[in-house]
């Protein structure tokens, strides 16, 4: 998918700057444009389009519910904007339940190896590249449980995997770029287990596009029974999200629902995965912070919380969602307002981003601000009033914005400068004349002027958890 145009006042999904203010009303006028989605993913009726449509408002609100509640969003039923933002993301095909859910009936193969044939191929990759990533993404599962895959030219073979567009003939048709990605089919005769990418995406084995290994991996779920799951951070979460196969562990929830139909990996020591973090999670840390354009960027392992300061509303995703190219596990982070980039750090490294775009001749090394080679990372970075402070174990080092040098004298002891602030800096940011400093699952608000604390919370009350 090429990177959206990022309006100048709000981060925003990929293509939001497309995007009209949705109305708020429940009238069943204002629902006919969220109709295709609510019937394709959500079994709304199709009746409810033509003269019944008033009589049945009530099936839409409560279809639309049912569609928030699965993605995480405030259960208004009514066509707001954030629903409308996650209607418009790319995903798979496949009508979504919730949970690590399987697909109804509980369909499974009763064997444990299984064969797949690659059928034809996008001129997008060479053969061996899609054979590489297809070999991967069905790895995924094979070591996670007691199923086996085999690469066979038969023409019977348990699963077939091929590329097509608009109706191909399974009553399922594509829609063209971006949009429906793929779908898959449950296990079972004919054409149970069969995977179908559309051929008019643009197919590749980069953060570019869309990276045919994670999608792969999602629809082989479904070959193999796994309904789509509501947790943001599972390979069975129905939108795209760049993953990188040679990082790539599945996520727990995924190895819980494979396991939960096939039983445990054969392996002597059975496999774990990652678990996505709760935000009210009393032992909850960030990695790094930012604001950007008026928004509040929360990092956390490859999770990003984005707190929209208008809207009320905190959106969780993965960062690969907003910027593909980015590592996971970012260590600090600053916005440069007078060049409307943010910069983020990880080991010693660091990119800059204006909006979505990652700028060119990125990822650099932190030499070029000033830090000695003894420097391997930065804890947290924050930018005020032309100065960017960097926080070091127990010391912090001052920027010139201006002159784009170190300035001299750093480092210095962070407790002498900002008193009362006396343990490791995991993130901070800046808002108004305070520097928010946040260690473990606690903050402390820091008045620039007055030189001292004002407030201590808990680091999760910045995404509205009140009473954790």
């Amino acid at each position: 998918m090429s990177k959206p145009h990022l309006p100048e006042t709000t981060l925003g999904p990929p293509d939001a700057s497309n995007l009209v203010t949705a109305p708020t009303s429940t009238h069943a006028s204002d629902l006919q444009q969220w109709g295709n989605y609510l019937e394709k993913f959500y079994q709304l009726p199709r009746y409810t389009y033509k003269s019944e449509r008033k009589s049945k408002t009530n099936v839409i609100v409560e279809t639309l519910k049912r569609m928030q509640r699965f993605f995480g969003l405030n259960e208004t039923g009514k066509p707001n904007e954030e629903t409308l933002e996650m209607m418009r993301k790319p995903r798979c095909g496949v009508p979504d339940s919730g949970g690590f859910m399987r697909t109804p009936g509980n369909p499974k193969w009763e064997k444990t190896q299984l064969t797949y044939r690659i059928v034809n191929y996008t001129p997008n990759l060479t053969r061996m590249d899609i054979e590489a990533l297809i070999e991967e993404a069905f790895k995924v599962w094979s070591d996670v449980s007691p199923l086996t895959f085999n690469r066979t030219l038969d023409k019977e073979a348990d699963i077939q995997i091929s590329f097509a567009q608009k109706d191909h003939g399974d009553n399922s048709p594509f829609d063209g770029p971006d949009g429906i990605l793929a779908h898959a089919f449950q296990p079972g005769p004919g054409i149970g287990g069969d995977v179908h990418f559309d051929a008019e995406e643009t197919w590749t084995k980069t953060p570019e596009n869309y990276n045919l290994f994670p999608v792969a991996a999602h629809e082989f779920g479904h070959s193999l029974g796994l309904a789509h799951s509501s947790d943001p951070g599972a390979l069975m979460y129905p939108n795209y999200a760049f993953s990188d196969p040679s990082t790539y562990t599945l996520h727990q929830d995924d190895i819980n629902g494979i396991q939960a139909i096939y039983g445990p990996s054969s392996n002597p020591v059975q496999p774990t995965g990652p678990t996505t973090p709760t935000a009210c999670d009393p032992r909850l840390t960030f990695d790094a912070i930012t604001t950007l354009r008026g928004e509040t960027l929360f990092f956390k392992d490859k999770y990003v919380w984005r707190k929209h300061p208008r809207l009320r509303m905190i959106e969780f995703n993965l960062i690969s969602l907003y910027w593909p190219s980015l590592p996971n596990g970012i260590q600090a982070a600053y916005e440069d307002f007078d060049r409307d980039l943010i910069f983020v750090f990880k080991g010693t490294q660091y990119w800059a981003l204006s909006g979505y775009d990652t700028q060119q001749g990125y990822p650099k090394h932190i030499s070029n601000y000033g830090f000695p080679s003894s420097v391997q990372a930065i804890d947290a970075a924050v930018s005020y009033r032309g100065k960017t402070y960097f926080f070091v174990n127990y010391q912090f080092w001052r920027y010139d914005d201006q002159s784009q040098s170190m300035e001299p004298g750093y480092p210095q002891s962070i407790e002498e400068f900002f008193p009362g602030i006396n343990s490791r800096v995991d993130a901070v940011f800046q808002e108004n004349s305070f520097f928010l400093f946040f260690s473990g699952p606690r903050y402390h608000a820091f008045d620039f002027h007055a030189r001292r604390i004002t407030r201590v919370g808990k680091s999760n009350r910045w995404l509205n958890c009140r009473y954790s």
